[in-house]
């Protein structure tokens, strides 16, 4: 296929970016991590080979019986020393006590059944945890563990249509997390593409847009006919990147431009999959980001700010004259790597449903069984949808929530779309609120989700009253039941498009 497009709707895809599979992520620590719960059960299986209580354990590793109950629970990582204590009085070596592989069956079906206990699928039933313990016989184990199979596979099973791009998704989050958000090697080609058109401050006109395209080979088209599923096409053949003629409200033009380019500048062929689709679409995105506010000018402009602790999304989206969602993206590439500020991103529609979501911050979004979070309905006290309700539409809202993984500060502002109104915030943890103009804000909420009291489960006042009298007509989506697109570029139709480049490629 020798041509580059740019979908309209990615269903339900963003800017997120991650690593491994979430089942897997949740099921055992990633690469390079201790996994606490097999450590646990390590020690403990070893503690009573040996006949020892913890009590003889702690004596003799010169710690609290208490300490090491948290560490054979899996809910205290040990210190190194610690460790090698441990090794040498349970006669093992370092290695063999962080072992991977089970030292039993028995213990194998523990770890899984306490990790299971522990992700998103076992808290989202409401269920009372069962504690793992010498009490519980196998036949209960084995039974608890393959109820736990069953359950996932049934629900990977209504799923299946979207599951390839839910998982996509997550990984690619979990690359972005596991990176901070910032990609050095993209940063340094559009640094230097900026400086080949002689460009290093300001605003990057579309002007300058042009220069780079210029610079790069590429003619531009601007046509009145580009395919309907397309925001811009590129002719790799005769380096034409056709455009449109209308003014699209919902994209910046330039945006579009430079991510039809970052194709070509990253070097992406077409993709092998939805996953690599999925992943060349957030490079370009931040290929385009890294060109419209520079590295170098960006991260100046912030330092200062964060100096006069004067830190706003709204003043980004203003120097750089690009959009609230675009200042708020780039501030999530730069804000821990060069401010040492860990932060979250969401845009969630009017409905209450997460369209994209980013965080390195620990703040605790809402996921399914495999750890997706696009398409899952976030709480009704946090601030991107207490925003809905302020009148004050020209001034960003700031409001401080408290979650049971601690307190967030969050700004965020609503914008018109074609697909609805949608809010685009950005919160940090308490710690780094000192940072950011609007700290001094008195809203104030609380959440308890994922508790189902906190705003999934009706008050009871209502539910006495309405229960088993209400009968609400939903609005169903189709493309709920849709599977997902077929062809390389997902919702493109390849025949349009070839036959759109055959016709302008005689003029």
């Amino acid at each position: 296929m020798h041509f580059f497009l740019y979908s309209q709707e990615m269903n339900n895809a963003g800017w997120t970016l991650t690593g491994s599979s979430p089942r897997d992520a949740r099921a055992g620590a990633a690469d390079g991590e201790l996994d606490m719960i097999a450590l646990g059960r390590r020690v403990r299986h070893l503690r009573k080979k040996l006949g020892m209580t913890l009590d003889d354990l702690s004596a003799q590793v010169g710690t609290a019986p208490s300490q090491l109950s948290l560490i054979e629970n899996g809910k205290r990582e040990p210190k190194l020393t610690l460790l090698k204590h441990l090794a040498g009085v349970l006669g093992v070596g370092l290695d063999q006590l962080l072992g991977a592989e089970p030292p039993s069956r028995r213990a194998a079906l523990e770890i899984e059944l306490e990790k299971a206990q522990r992700g998103p699928l076992y808290q989202s039933l409401g269920l009372p945890t069962v504690r793992v313990s010498s009490r519980l016989s196998m036949e209960i184990l084995e039974s608890l563990v393959g109820l736990q199979h069953e359950l996932e596979r049934r629900l990977d099973e209504q799923s299946a249509t979207p599951e390839e791009a839910r998982r996509a998704n997550s990984e690619l989050r979990q690359e972005m997390k596991s990176r901070n958000n910032y990609y050095p090697e993209i940063e340094r080609q559009a640094q230097d593409l900026l400086k080949a058109v002689g460009h290093d401050r300001g605003p990057l006109s579309h002007h300058v847009a042009a220069d780079i395209a210029e610079h790069l080979g590429f003619d531009l088209h601007y046509v009145g006919d580009l395919p309907h599923s397309t925001r811009s096409v590129t002719d790799l053949k005769n380096h034409r990147i056709y455009l449109t003629h209308g003014q699209r409200s919902d994209h910046d033009p330039r945006s579009v431009l430079l991510q039809a380019l970052g194709h070509f500048v990253l070097g992406h062929q077409t993709p092998r999959d939805y996953a690599d689709f999925l992943r060349q679409r957030v490079y370009t995105n931040y290929f385009a980001a890294s060109l419209l506010m520079p590295e170098r000018a960006t991260v100046d402009f912030l330092t200062e700010a964060k100096a006069a602790k004067e830190l706003a999304i709204e003043d980004i989206r203003d120097a750089f004259a690009v959009s609230y969602e675009t200042a708020a993206h780039r501030f999530t590439n730069l804000a821990t790597e060069h401010l040492g500020i860990t932060t979250h991103f969401q845009k969630v529609h009017e409905s209450g449903i997460i369209h994209k979501a980013y965080e390195n911050d620990g703040v605790n979004f809402p996921a399914d069984h495999t750890g997706a979070i696009e398409g899952q309905a976030v709480c009704r006290f946090w601030t991107s949808r207490a925003v809905f309700e302020v009148p004050d539409k020209f001034r960003a809202f700031n409001q401080y929530t408290d979650t049971a993984v601690g307190t967030y500060w969050c700004t965020a502002r609503t914008e018109r779309h074609s697909s609805g109104e949608y809010s685009l915030s950005i919160g940090v943890p308490y710690a780094h609120v000192k940072w950011f103009r609007g700290r001094d804000t008195t809203e104030r909420s609380q959440s308890k989700c994922p508790d189902p009291s906190c705003c999934r489960r009706p008050p009871e006042a209502l539910s006495a009253e309405w229960a088993g009298n209400a009968w609400p007509s939903t609005r169903a989506n189709s493309h709920l039941l849709a599977a997902m697109p077929q062809g390389a570029f997902p919702g493109v139709d390849e025949t349009e498009v070839y036959k759109f480049l055959a016709a302008h490629q005689e003029r």
